[in-house]
């Protein structure tokens, strides 16, 4: 810091490419800190260092810093701009590497600290991979390779031939597309790699032009038959040239000296490219072109998707019938059942790994929205407590994602009714129906109303999209204010919840396709909108309070149920598991004629006509 004349060094927990996963080699606030939770920042002064992260995560780096870091509970910019102007005097400079930070986030660092006489400077050089030097982990070697065609929507060529017309059709004229997102060069070229835990993508930039195409990566990783595929139309416009990953800015700078203009998407550029690009030679959204047509799957893709949910209903089925046997016995605990069910997950075909940690959480462990076990810090599952369990899959053809909570015990009725209403918020998004080109933000209560109406809430975001092998939290689609409208063929998941701090958590967590559906009234040509829910696993009866719910809702139940028999009871079958197939049978039960009268005439009319009822007989 001194020898860069800085006062102060800013250390994010992210990469190049804005990841919310991020490799060991780019785990610099973990290494720094010893930290390992997925959000935080530090910042390290001549004489202090001191990390920021959200409440999630204040228990965590409370037991995993030394006494050399503190902590300060709060994740907002404009907090750690405060604390710098504390501790850092007028005139100084505050330091940062520039490709580890998005445009947003420069920004609002430039705004935290305006007019305070302190500078903010970008050093490309990073500080911390100095000091790291040798020990640094090194780049990853593992192959990239191309997607069969059986697993694609499209061909690579035809992708990038719809972009190029939607470059031709935008009324700013684009002459060039910078891709900065890993999962953007991963679906445009179907390519997949190993790069990142958890997401099968590979470190690569990519400039496509109307005639040329730009792809910025580590060429000796290529297999032969993803070099092929790259290469086949050269030379021509659908022919891919390959660079050195370490070139793009270089390769940028050169290509903005002509008469260019540049589309981006904010949330993925870091300053360190955009500001390699001339104000008046960008073309600024907040997504790239390539990262909202993703985000629209084609009818074979959502095929692969929803076939994929199948065969991971299967092993979560599995699952859940496998401890319902096994946990009365004292035999499992939480870290035991998350590697299980990942093996359950394995046997499937196409599988390549789990889409993220799981998380498997007992008791006042599930009241934490992200836990997950370790072999060391594991509490054994109790039938007296709650258990809820978040897992999910990366298969060749999707990806997975999906919350159960379950009880196998007697649940309090305070319990029960936190779970009911958790799925009743569940259900009411689920068979929303809404116009064509809705926020997810605009409709985001719906999950909450059933909570909201008994004074409770939870405190993470309702949904995220997911990718065909990509992702499992996909952007931009979701239910936050900056996520873009639904459309048919986005697919997101739908997760409300509720923890009782120390005590016990729950979330109920489907993922559901958007989809055209008939209304009564048919105003204009834009077609209404609901949800096909392709997560195919039965929530758990033992918690679910029947009088609070509305029978539209224990019919939406019912036809939920039929659909996991039709759709996951032939697979089950296929696969002999005979004993999993009576449980899913079991489970699925519909509600009874009886119970949908009680819900459609209510609890009280209904005991107010059996008392009729009973004092006639007695008459």
């Amino acid at each position: 810091m001194r020898v860069y004349n800085v006062s102060a060094y800013i250390v994010p927990a992210t990469d190049a490419h804005m990841s919310e996963y991020i490799a060991e080699q780019d785990a610099r606030l973990a290494w720094m800190t010893g930290f390992t939770g997925s959000a935080g920042t530090g910042v390290v002064t001549l004489d202090k260092a001191t990390l920021w992260t959200d409440s999630r995560y204040w228990i965590q780096a409370e037991r995993q810093m030394d006494c050399s870091w503190e902590l300060q509970k709060t994740v907002w910019i404009h907090s750690i701009g405060e604390w710098i102007l504390q501790e850092v005097p007028a005139g100084k400079n505050i330091g940062l590497d520039p490709f580890l930070f998005s445009i947003d986030n420069w920004e609002s660092y430039c705004q935290a600290l305006q007019n305070s006489g302190r500078n903010l400077i970008p050093i490309e050089t990073n500080l911390v991979d100095l000091v790291w030097d040798a020990q640094k982990p090194p780049p990853p070697t593992h192959s990239i390779y191309a997607l069969s065609d059986e697993f694609t929507g499209n061909t690579w060529q035809n992708k990038v031939s719809d972009i190029r017309t939607q470059m031709e059709k935008h009324s700013k004229s684009p002459t060039a597309v910078l891709l900065s997102g890993l999962e953007e060069t991963a679906w445009l070229f179907n390519l997949r790699g190993d790069d990142i835990p958890y997401n099968p993508v590979f470190y690569s930039y990519a400039l496509l032009t109307k005639s040329n195409i730009s792809l910025f990566l580590n060429q000796s990783r290529l297999t032969q038959d993803a070099l092929q595929s790259l290469t086949a139309g050269c030379p021509g416009p659908l022919c891919v040239h390959l660079e050195d990953y370490n070139q793009v800015k270089a390769h940028l700078e050169n290509y903005v000296q002509g008469d260019i203009q540049v589309w981006i998407g904010t949330e993925y550029t870091t300053y360190g490219l955009f500001r390699v690009i001339p104000e008046e030679k960008r073309l600024q959204e907040s997504y790239s072109p390539v990262m909202t047509t993703k985000a629209v799957k084609n009818t074979k893709e959502q095929g692969l998707l929803k076939a994929a949910h199948v065969r991971d209903a299967v092993a979560v089925i599995q699952y859940l019938h496998w401890l319902e046997k096994n946990v009365p016995l004292g035999s499992v605990n939480e870290f035991s059942g998350a590697h299980y069910v990942n093996q359950l997950r394995q046997k499937m075909d196409h599988w390549r790994g789990p889409s993220f940690e799981t998380i498997s959480a007992s008791g006042l462990n599930a009241a934490l929205a992200h836990y997950s076990p370790s072999n060391v810090s594991s509490r054994k599952l109790s039938v007296d407590e709650m258990y809820l369990t978040d897992s999910g899959g990366q298969y060749l053809d999707g990806t997975t994602d999906i919350t159960r909570t379950v009880h196998w015990g007697a649940p309090t009725p305070f319990q029960k009714e936190a779970y009911t209403r958790v799925l009743m918020g569940n259900i009411e998004l689920s068979r929303l129906v809404f116009p064509s080109g809705t926020s997810g933000r605009m409709i985001e209560a719906f999950a909450r109303r059933a909570l909201w109406e008994v004074g409770l809430n939870y405190g993470h975001g309702t949904g995220h999209g997911i990718g065909n092998f990509l992702s499992v939290h996909e952007w931009p689609v979701g239910f936050q204010s900056n996520n873009v409208p639904l459309t048919t063929g986005m697919f997101t998941s739908i997760e409300p919840g509720y923890y009782q701090d120390g005590e016990f958590g729950i979330r109920i967590e489907d993922v559901a396709l958007v989809v055209e559906t008939q209304t009564e009234h048919k105003v204009g040509d834009k077609p209404f909108l609901t949800f096909e829910v392709v997560s195919l696993v039965p929530y758990d009866r033992n918690l679910i309070d029947v009088r609070l719910l509305s029978a539209e809702q224990i019919q939406y139940l019912n036809s939920y149920y039929e659909t996991i028999r039709h759709r996951v009871g032939p697979e089950l079958q296929r696969r002999q598991l005979q004993e999993e197939y009576e449980w899913m049978r079991s489970n699925t039960e519909p509600f009874s004629q009886g119970v949908l009268v009680a819900a459609s005439l209510g609890l009280l009319a209904v005991t107010t006509l059996m008392s009729e009822f009973l004092s006639n007989l007695q008459a």
